[in-house]
């Protein structure tokens, strides 16, 4: 099974390993668009305006813009490591010992707007672009990362099951077949229902836990609904690959 995580916008800083190689990182079919996007990034870091209108940054986030700029000279961490915020620390993976932390590691994954596909130990540095980023004169990064990416999940798809819980932009770079897709939705006393926004991300974060640590194997939509329901989570599966997360309103 893999568990693919959508990025965060807030990273942590800094790091203890070395600068940036692509060939370290997992899928080195994808290398050729990361060094192209890579590059633009530090490229278009000595224009902050237009840096700024490309990632969608005020003034105050300028911070962001040097993080690109050194994006082959600043240290790197573990992926898994790197990305913060309410998924992340719901997930909560350093937590995780022993058998479980192995597991996690080898089954957590992160659809990234500048690295397309990330494993757990991929070593990556800060750096800041997001799915809907639009960088200057070039196409949109779903064009670009579609023809390579989805041949890649396909690949992946087609020898153990996929649990896709990225956002619609990033799930938009690469679709996956017949993957696993989660929704959260609050029900209210009089059995309406609406998508969760505030708590969304914390609630995958939660379920990301549970399969990145469980002995279990699962092979379809019902294992990974009997793995949340075993761990009190209200779930309900409308079709044979979408699962639905039910909160009370």
């Amino acid at each position: 099974m893999l568990v693919l995580l959508p990025p965060s916008e807030t990273k942590l800083a800094g790091g203890d390993g070395p600068p940036l190689r692509l060939d370290a990182l997992s899928h080195p079919e994808l290398d050729p668009v990361r060094k192209e996007l890579v590059d633009e990034l530090v490229e278009l870091a000595g224009d902050i305006d237009a840096s700024r209108t490309a990632l969608g940054l005020s003034a105050n986030q300028d911070a962001e813009v040097a993080r690109n700029a050194a994006l082959y000279d600043s240290p790197t961490m573990p992926a898994l490591q790197r990305y913060t915020g309410v998924l992340y620390d719901a997930l909560d993976a350093g937590s995780l010992r022993g058998a479980a932390a192995a597991r996690a590691r080898a089954r957590l994954a992160v659809g990234s707007a500048l690295f397309g596909l990330l494993r757990a130990d991929d070593p990556i540095p800060a750096y800041r672009l997001s799915a809907g980023s639009a960088l200057p004169g070039r196409p949109t990064l779903a064009a670009r990362w579609k023809p390579v990416l989805e041949p890649v999940l396909a690949g992946i798809a087609a020898d153990e099951l996929v649990v896709d819980l990225r956002s619609g932009s990033y799930a938009a770079l690469g679709r996956v077949p017949a993957a696993v897709t989660v929704t959260v939705l609050v029900e209210r006393p009089d059995h309406t229902r609406s998508v969760v926004s505030h708590f969304n991300k914390a609630h995958k974060g939660r379920l990301a836990r549970m399969l990145a640590g469980t002995r279990a194997e699962p092979s379809d939509a019902a294992a990974v609904a009997a793995i949340a329901r075993r761990a009190g989570m209200r779930v309900e599966r409308p079709s044979a690959t979408t699962l639905e997360i039910i909160l009370p309103g």
